[in-house]
């Protein structure tokens, strides 16, 4: 977009600074074209209070700074994925998250558990939090001192980007998380707040009395009503209350402060230049705040987005966005950005809405709500992908659309209940083991703790020491994984998960842990039990084989690639999920049986959907040809299978 004002500002800008393109012409080419998109951001969030030419001028020169610390290797791998825009959406991508604490202890031994990814078939790896933080009051990782600076019980800079770079070689990817809204209250623009710095007290939402945060109040919903109530907190050494959505501890930043996103921005790039491929942005949803709303998903906030997108472009064009919005479904795809081919925001996004779904099916054994969903849920651009999970590092929240739940037939909020009821084991026939998390008992809501194969009835099933139930519960584990796998996305494990890893209680000793139930499912990863994925006959054997062989099919499936190639198929049994996928000449149809008993799916079906039932058709993942003698196929419960054409 060609806007003389914003052009004759950048040509100022660069002779006030004497800069000189010189080799780095493509570095400048970015430049000048994106940034008219930041000069126009910056007059809509700030031209009504700033001179906004000092504060962009500040920006051109961290941008020009960071373009001269990025690496000659780095910026090779940027212009080979500006050849190739949609790599990110690729077949090929499998990715797992982590603690790095509970899974390696250090960089340093991590990068020797690289085979272990390897063998499994993951090349995209989600380091939690790693960056400086309290020892206590971390919130997990998420509440940052230093922004440059490694914990130092994990290791140190220069090691992340050995870990990058052997990484690279192996072409596999790094993601690393940007804290984006907030602070620790030890960072250092806290502490020069806390000892009466006016600058840097405008980095946060500072009050002299309660007038502006009881407006706010009004409002603001809790993010923790029952460890964090309330959105502010009194600071003694300042006499002052500051704005803190999340904990105490944690400072929200004032992004309506041009100074506070320039100072963040360096802080963005200095991780892309360690060699991160792909930045997850947390809670980004919250990153503008006015009063008389609730202060999430604010217009200001994608911009504020679009202009940090616009920023990294210019520097590392190579790097991508990852949206940590867990909203509402029609909100979710907002993050995405407005544009219809490419993301101006971020080019990926969790995919909470399917996570959701997936335990509602788990619970409900039919795929009413999902189908629902997914149709009344807007496209997302095609420049983009979901990233597919079944379970992170946090709780399950229930975020489907009220209105939905009535369409498939269920009173929104008894089927909360019912689901909450079911995997926190309240109900007697429920084969699931986990916890509520941030429950309100009045209002009688609360979201859902556990791992994977304790929620799925593994940890029941082994206490009953119940053979058939041992394999049920490991039939589920393998069903959703089929889904993530092959529904169109970056399929996202998280550690453990890949080798049935149970429920771990020991955080209920622990003070700084035991009022949250998250870290049920944040267990140290065993490798004494990991060894067992080489033993025939354990659980570990087949949940871990099975995954590899999931992803290596997934690998050599082109219609498996996220171009917006999928669509659901009715197959007139609401216990069985279906959708096809497709590339080209060839297409796969994803078969689920979401129940614990017998279902069929009809010849009839296939030639519907274009088959030639007399060339053959196989399931690729049991590698198998498909009988059509009785009309019909039967799937055993909760079997899966990937069928195409021979």
């Amino acid at each position: 977009m060609y806007i003389p004002y914003a052009k004759s500002i950048l040509d100022k800008i660069l002779r006030e600074i004497a800069y000189k393109p010189g080799r780095q012409l493509s570095f400048y080419a970015r430049l000048q074209s994106n940034f008219p998109i930041i000069y126009q951001a910056f007059k809509k969030l700030y031209g009504h209070q700033y001179d906004i030419e000092k504060p962009l001028k500040d920006l051109v020169v961290i941008l020009i700074e960071a373009n001269k610390n990025r690496s000659q290797t780095l910026k090779a791998l940027d212009d080979e994925r500006e050849k190739s825009p949609a790599w990110f959406k690729s077949e090929q991508l499998a990715g797992m998250m982590f603690y790095l604490r509970q899974f390696a202890g250090n960089l340093e031994e991590l990068e020797k558990k690289l085979p272990y990814f390897e063998e499994l078939g993951i090349n995209l790896l989600h380091i939690m939090p790693i960056l400086k933080c309290p020892e206590s009051n971390n919130d997990g990782g998420y509440a940052i001192s230093d922004y440059r600076s490694i914990d130092p019980t994990y290791g140190n800079i220069g090691e992340v980007r050995s870990l990058a770079d052997r990484m690279h070689k192996k072409k596999m990817l790094l993601m690393f998380d940007m804290v984006i809204n907030h602070t620790s209250d030890e960072h250092e623009w806290a502490k020069k707040a806390k000892n009466g710095d006016p600058e840097f007290q405008k980095y946060y939402y500072t009050y002299s009395d309660r007038t502006i945060p009881d407006r706010f109040e009004a409002s603001l919903p809790e993010v923790f009503p029952e460890t964090s109530p309330g959105n502010f907190t009194y600071i003694e050494e300042m006499k002052k209350w500051v704005m803190t959505v999340f904990h105490h501890y944690q400072w929200d930043l004032n992004y309506t402060n041009p100074a506070v996103f320039n100072a963040m921005l360096e802080n963005l790039l200095f991780l892309a230049n360690l060699g991160v491929d792909i930045i997850r942005l947390d809670a980004l949803a919250f990153m503008w705040k006015r009063e008389g709303t609730d202060s999430q998903n604010l217009d200001e906030a994608h911009l504020l987005i679009q202009t940090y997108k616009a920023c990294a472009q210019i520097v590392s064009p190579g790097v991508l966005f990852l949206a940590e919005a867990i909203v509402s479904p029609h909100n979710i795809v907002k993050y995405f950005g407005t544009q219809a081919e490419v993301s101006n925001e971020c080019e990926i996004a969790y995919n909470a809405t399917l996570m959701t779904l997936i335990w509602d099916m788990v619970a409900t054994k039919n795929k009413r709500l999902l189908e629902v969903s997914l149709n009344h849920t807007p496209r997302k651009p095609s420049g983009t992908t979901w990233l597919n999970y079944i379970r992170c590092h946090d709780d399950i929240g229930l975020g489907y659309e009220d209105h939905h739940a009535q369409i498939a037939g269920y009173d929104p909020w008894s089927h909360r209940k019912f689901l909450t009821d079911y995997f926190t084991g309240r109900i007697d026939w429920s084969f699931a083991i986990g916890q509520p998390f941030m429950e309100d008992k009045k209002a009688g809501t609360a979201r859902i703790s556990g791992t994977l194969a304790s929620l799925a009835g593994l940890e029941k099933a082994l206490y009953s020491n119940d053979p058939k139930a041992i394999e049920l519960a490991v039939s589920r584990i393998l069903l959703v994984h089929s889904i993530i796998f092959s529904f169109g996305g970056i399929p996202l494990l998280y550690s453990g998960d890949e080798v049935g890893q149970l429920n771990d209680y020991s955080y209920q000793q622990i003070e700084a842990k035991k009022h949250d139930s998250r870290w049920l499912h944040r267990p140290k990863m065993d490798w004494a039990k990991a060894e067992l994925r080489n033993e025939t006959g354990t659980y570990q054997n087949v949940i871990f084989q099975s995954l590899k062989k999931m992803i290596a099919i997934r690998q050599d499936s082109p219609e498996f690639a996220d171009n917006d190639n999928n669509f659901l198929v009715n197959c007139h049994n609401d216990h069985l999920l279906a959708y096809m996928r497709h590339a080209q000449d060839v297409k796969t149809l994803v078969i689920c049986n979401l129940n614990d008993h017998h279902e069929s799916v009809y010849m009839d079906l296939f030639i519907q959907l274009g088959f030639d039932l007399r060339a053959g058709t196989k399931d690729k993942y049991n590698d198998r040809l498909i009988d059509f003698s009785n009309y019909q196929i039967d799937l055993k419960p909760y079997q899966f299978m990937w069928i195409t054409q021979c």
